[in-house]
Parts: structure tokens; sequence; C-alpha cells
């Protein structure tokens, strides 16, 4: 229950900071139905049911170099082994602000590719579509092979928005590498995902 009491706490603190129940579901890594359930439960109303949900903390992994790198690592031999299978190749890793900037700078380093960057939001007045820029201090994905990499992997709207995204922008995404796959999908949108974990609701 502590651990719940943590998210609860988490969730008020970032709504009081003004993040909308998207942004705070892209930090604490939870549906958005979880974290309307969250804040509903920081008011004192307990009658609303659990939602179905898996929160995951990779602070463990995100607070220290040496295992962010070595975890980059093994991300990189699944994306290596999946363009094998495919028989393709990669051009440039494309990071997803913020979490997954991190992972996509030392699997570029390790891959020896260039990399981008994508700014993922969402318009509050449709929070459904996702609008999001690629940094232009960074490399294009015009005409490149893509790994796209993020940390967890919660409905797959983010995900395939970003692969459409790549593609409007002259790119072709070959591989989406994460952390934590909460889906369960082997691909989005035509693209294989390959993460560290898949967590595969049996109920």
């Amino acid at each position: 229950m502590k651990n719940i009491e943590n998210l609860i706490k988490k969730a008020v603190e970032l709504q009081s900071n003004g993040f909308t129940s998207r942004q705070i579901a892209d930090e604490l890594n939870v549906s958005r139905d979880t974290v309307t359930w969250l804040l509903t439960r920081a008011k004192k109303d307990a009658s609303t049911p659990a939602p179905k949900d898996i929160s995951v903390n990779w602070t463990n992994i995100g607070k220290n170099a040496y295992r962010l790198h070595n975890i980059s690592k093994v991300l990189c031999d699944l994306v290596l082994e999946t363009l094998e299978q495919t028989e393709d190749n990669v051009d440039v890793i494309v990071g997803i602000g913020l979490s997954g900037v991190p992972l996509a700078s030392l699997m570029a380093e390790e891959l020896d590719t260039d990399l981008a960057i994508f700014h993922a939001y969402y318009d509050p007045a449709d929070d459904k579509s996702l609008k999001g820029n690629f940094s232009g201090n960074f490399s294009t994905v015009r005409g490149k092979k893509c790994v796209i990499v993020d940390d967890v992997i919660t409905s797959g709207s983010t995900m395939t928005g970003v692969v459409k995204r790549i593609g409007e922008e002259g790119g072709k995404p070959v591989v989406i590498a994460v952390l934590v796959d909460k889906k369960g999908a082997e691909v989005i949108s035509d693209v294989p995902v390959r993460p560290l974990v898949r967590i595969v609701r049996v109920d």
C-alpha cells in the first residue's frame, strides 16, 4: 500500500505543478486512467475501483550512468538481432524526449549512428493526437532508417504517433526499442517492438 500512497503523492505534486494528466501518466509510467484514479484517491474518494495497470519505476537504472550504459548495450543487442532477422540496417537512433533521450544517446554511440530527438507533446484541447517535433539541434530522419527508443510503452499511442511523424518527415522506422512494453505488442504500426521486458496480462 505504501507504493500506492507514494504514487498518489507524486501524482498530486505533479498536478499542482501544472502537469496535465497525460504528462503525469508519462512521468509515472502509468495509464491516464490510473492517473485519474490516483488523483481521485487523493481526494479520499475510494469508491472507484482501481484500473488494471502496472507502475514502472526504473529509477535504479536512470540514476546511475554505468547501469544506463549497460542497459543501452542490451537494447543495442536486441536491435541488432532484429535487424539481422529483417535484413535491414539503421542510420539514426530517435530518442523520444524526455526519458528515451539518455538511452538513445548511448545507443547511437554504441551503434555508431546519428542521433535524432523527438519532443512529444499533446494539445490539451485534443489529448489523443500527438503533435511533437524533431529537434533541429540533432540529426534529421529524412531519407534514413530509424530505430525509435523510449523507456516504457503503455498504450502505444505515443509510439504510433512517432512512427507516423517519422514517415511524414521522410524517414523509415525499422525497430522500436524500449525498456518495458506494458502493451504486450510484438509490432506497432508495422514496426517490430523489442523491449527489455514485455509485460503480458493473463486476465
